[in-house]
């Protein structure tokens, strides 16, 4: 007996040692609060009853449709190039609007940059109340105090792409080496030489990838706008629609989905000129990145090579193919914005008369009411909003483990598995929810089902893609352990790098939720079922105390989900 004691002894003892994860209670919570929301998103995709078979029988529904498209139909060539050129410009000037006002609030909003705690909490609000204000909305108050034409619409995706831009800037900003900043200070240099020379060339290539990704983003959105009468290919295509003209309304999407592509190309073309290979990880970057390698980077561990032979001659940067490279997309860039606020035919006389309208227009949306339809009616569509939101995130998340997975290099069983995934979530990428949500309205009927499945598949396109790139950059140490072990592939993945992956997966699926609050929202507008319907026919019909009912129930929501995914990525980091 006091053999075999002795011998359990140092079993015991080793696990008595063992490092035991504490249980904290705000890790409890946060899960819990997970299942109860996975949970909510079951229950809501079974109320809104997507039915596959009963897709199935719509199939004559989409041969009516499309017998009465006869064929796609396009605006005289000249018209055409004119609303292409007018989206673009109104988008890019938008998007660099955006930009310029992000500067000041991501200073502000940044930890290590910021005056006091006061001028950031009063940058982060700004910045989460521009993101939960629908550009939609932004668009019908402009709309009320400028008219119709391209402005309403600069100024609305200008302000709502403050939130995404100045979050990501001032994350940016965090990240820097501060050796340089403080450098400047020692020397006696001004806040304004801290920033200009001792953050901006730190920052700039990341602020560079966050403007192009935004200004893809808002052209997709720009559809939605033409319905609230801003000018471009969104308000003709709405007018083919509401006319019943479906062969130039297809055709016009047609064409908005060929410009998306064509955007995503310009986009990857301008990081790879401008960032090199700090440009990113899409398919176009890849291609474009391989058409233009000249030089093999030096192996990792190289000893640097010496650039410049004095400081005088550090000074005279030479005019290498890189810096005419870069110094080339710049100024493109600048091209194409001046190019962008031209061909936008800005009355700029408005920006001097619209200020004695600003508190009739107010006035107009206060005090809030929900008019004949009742508190019950809009309450509930905004119910119906969220659960749309709910089923089309967990659809959304099911569907991009899979084709997210399958499209990293770590995960995909060879190169042409994952280039074929990649691919695959460009396109679905490149299609606006909008038309999406359109054509399936046409085929399956007005209601939650339509706008849900075109959330969920525009969704793959980018919840795919960011989990793809966050289970590239997991540590290869446990994947080398595991397969040095005798692991299959399955089981790396599921022993290693789905593990690995998950916390950044959890927070990639709460901002798709947030975002799916208002882009349900916008697809209500076209049918998509929900709050977005009546949000159209108050705006349409002038009651714009409705209009502002609905915008603060969609700001209340946005914001609670805001503050949810706040809390869940501070436990989880």
């Amino acid at each position: 007996m006091t053999l075999l004691a002795s011998a359990a002894s140092p079993a015991s003892t080793v696990a008595a040692r063992a490092p035991r994860r504490r249980r904290d209670p705000q890790r409890i919570a946060a899960g819990v609060s997970l299942l109860i929301l996975a949970g909510l998103a079951v229950w809501a995709l079974a109320r809104i009853d997507i039915s596959i078979p009963g897709m199935l029988d719509s199939a004559e529904n989409a041969e009516r449709f499309f017998a009465r498209v006869g064929g796609l139909e396009f605006p005289e060539p000249l018209e055409l190039l004119r609303l292409t050129v007018l989206t673009v410009g109104l988008v890019l000037t938008g998007t660099v609007l955006a930009a310029a006002l992000s500067v000041p609030i991501a200073y502000l909003a940044a930890e290590n940059t910021t005056p006091g705690p006061g001028w950031r909490a009063a940058a982060r609000f700004t910045g989460v109340l521009t993101r939960a204000l629908p550009d939609v909305v932004l668009a019908m108050v402009f709309v009320l105090l400028f008219s119709l034409g391209a402005l309403p619409g600069i100024l609305a995706i200008g302000i709502h792409s403050i939130g995404m831009i100045s979050k990501l800037f001032a994350d940016a900003i965090e990240q820097i080496d501060e050796g340089p900043r403080r450098a400047i200070r020692a020397a006696g240099g001004s806040r304004l030489q801290e920033f200009t020379v001792g953050i901006l060339p730190q920052v700039m290539p990341s602020w560079v990838a966050t403007v192009l990704h935004r200004n893809d983003i808002n052209l997709r959105g720009s559809v939605v706008l033409g319905y609230v009468g801003v000018a471009g290919l969104g308000l003709e295509m709405s007018h083919a629609f509401k006319s019943l003209n479906y062969g130039l309304g297809l055709g016009i999407a047609l064409v908005i989905f060929l410009l998306c592509v064509a955007m995503e190309i310009v986009s990857s073309a301008v990081r790879v000129a401008m960032l090199g290979e700090r440009a990113g990880t899409g398919v176009f970057v890849r291609l474009l990145s391989r058409r233009g390698a000249g030089a093999r980077p030096s192996p990792p561990g190289a000893a640097p090579v010496a650039a410049f032979a004095s400081v005088e001659a550090a000074m005279r940067r030479p005019w290498t193919a890189g810096r005419i490279r870069g110094t080339a997309a710049a100024w493109l860039a600048v091209a194409a914005v001046v190019g962008g606020v031209i061909v936008s035919e800005i009355t700029w006389g408005d920006v001097f008369t619209f200020w004695g309208k600003i508190p009739a227009v107010a006035s107009s949306f206060w005090p809030p009411n929900f008019g004949s339809y009742g508190f019950e009616t809009i309450a509930a569509a905004m119910l119906e909003t969220i659960e749309i939101a709910l089923a089309a995130t967990l659809i959304t998340v099911v569907v991009s483990i899979v084709v997210g997975s399958l499209a990293a290099r770590n995960v995909a069983p060879n190169p042409a598995a994952r280039s074929g995934f990649r691919l695959l979530l460009v396109g679905i990428r490149g299609i606006p929810e909008l038309i999406l949500a359109i054509v399936l309205i046409v085929i399956t009927g007005l209601g939650a089902q339509a706008g849900t499945i075109a959330l969920a598949v525009g969704g793959v396109g980018l919840l795919g893609k960011l989990i793809a790139d966050s289970l590239e950059e997991v540590p290869r140490g446990p994947e080398r352990a595991l397969i040095a072990g005798g692991a299959s592939r399955t089981q790396m993945f599921f022993g290693a790098t789905l593990p690995q992956g998950a916390q950044s997966l959890v927070g990639h699926a709460f901002y798709l939720l947030d975002t799916n609050v208002r882009a349900a929202t916008l697809l209500g507008i076209v049918g998509g079922g929900g709050v977005g319907y009546y949000l159209l026919n108050a705006g349409q019909g002038s009651n714009y105390q409705l209009v502002g009912s609905i915008v603060l129930m969609i700001l209340v929501t946005v914001l609670l989900v805001e503050g949810l995914a706040m809390w869940m990525r501070r436990v989880f980091k």
